[in-house]
């Protein structure tokens, strides 16, 4: 600073290190990388929760649909009646295709394999293999 006063600036002119700009670059790049993972992170934990919660509700629905739907009689009459079961089961495959809880079965297929695929997700990419909340 002292030689810049004196007119001799053209001595003390600093170059920056080699690889500076390059380190830069990688640090904002690292640091976009773990925000948008930690976007996917909080959206993915929502959807979790969500999908957790909303499943053992379902279930309870769909145990419901069953009971109500008179399914297992069907399946009574068919042991009980083995023989004649058979011998007409397109009419009575029919019958129990007609008494599924479809509806109950959609809603709970759909919740649990949300449930599975998020936590699938979790265990795959391995949360701290995100940065997120590994501290080098």
């Amino acid at each position: 600073m002292t030689s810049y006063m004196n007119g001799n600036h053209q001595k003390f002119q600093l170059e920056p290190p080699a690889g500076l700009f390059d380190r830069i670059i990688r640090a904002i790049e690292r640091e976009q990388g773990r925000r948008q993972a930690r976007k996917l992170l909080f959206g993915f934990s929502a959807l979790l929760v969500v999908s957790l919660v909303s499943t053992p509700f379902s279930l309870l629905f769909l145990i419901g649909q069953i009971k109500s739907s008179g399914i297992f009689y069907y399946f009574s009459a068919a042991i009980g009646n083995l023989g004649l079961s058979l011998a007409l089961w397109q009419d009575f495959s029919l019958a129990i295709l007609e008494a599924l809880p479809i509806i109950a079965m959609a809603v709970f297929a759909a919740s649990f394999a949300v449930s599975l695929f998020t936590v699938r997700l979790f265990l795959h990419k391995k949360i701290c293999r995100w940065d997120i909340c590994c501290v080098p």
